[in-house]
């Protein structure tokens, strides 16, 4: 999902930097509102679980498998894994410092981009999250939740960058035959990642079954084991 460098300069970089500071305004209401409800227990939480999910992202976008197809990248992102055991609060911070931090550490060519990169990543996930209340019932906790609504969460939230990243790339370079074929192979390749994800999901959910020291932790989010009914 990263934008290579040039698809898009020049003014229409503004943009991008627009996108990101709303997205990231959001994030940081999902962090107020943590703490208004829970005080300095929200606010340790909080804290915690943003630190993993950094290292988490951080982990998937410099050392897990990735490459480039079109007129992006192809990486194993795992938003909805990062959701359902995070939050969406502290998967949005995680997913925007895992990425500046894999920018400024290995990829600094990329930080011109990180508005338009950062938007791609954190739109999705809201919107996924908005989705994760219709899809699983209120009295379902987040470890029990079936393949189906795993794959429909993935589903959204991998569907949600292929979409961020055609809009950038018909924003930055028009329609043109290069750059249609460039998108539809980009979009090809990255959807193959529907296929791994809903099973990474289960699989960490299952773990967190047997993990019963975790319940009413810090580390992950409530509705991993309590319903919200």
């Amino acid at each position: 999902m990263h934008i290579e460098p040039g698809v898009v300069d020049g003014a229409k970089m503004v943009l991008g930097y627009a996108t990101a500071a709303g997205a990231l305004t959001y994030t940081g209401k999902l962090a107020l509102d943590a703490v208004k409800k829970s005080g300095l227990i929200g606010l340790t939480g909080l804290a915690v679980r943003s630190l993993i999910a950094t290292a988490a992202v951080f982990f998937y976008f410099q050392v897990l498998p990735h490459y480039p197809v079109g007129i992006s990248e192809v990486h194993l992102i795992m938003g909805s894994t990062l959701f359902l055991l995070f939050g969406t609060g502290p998967a949005a911070i995680g997913l925007a410092s895992g990425l500046l931090l894999q920018g400024v550490l290995f990829a600094p060519i990329d930080l011109p981009q990180y508005g338009i990169n950062v938007t791609t990543l954190l739109v999705p996930l809201f919107a996924m999250s908005a989705l994760a209340k219709r899809v699983i019932p209120q009295n379902v906790a987040y470890k029990d939740i079936k393949y189906s609504q795993a794959l429909k969460l993935s589903t959204a939230y991998q569907g949600g960058i292929v979409a961020w990243v055609a809009f950038w790339a018909f924003y930055g370079q028009g329609f043109g035959a290069e750059n249609l074929a460039n998108i539809a192979s980009f979009g090809a390749a990255y959807m193959t990642v529907i296929i791994v994800e809903p099973l990474a999901d289960l699989a960490v959910l299952a773990i967190a079954k047997f993990m019963h020291r975790l319940k009413g932790s810090v580390f992950v989010t409530e509705r991993l084991y309590h319903s919200a009914a």
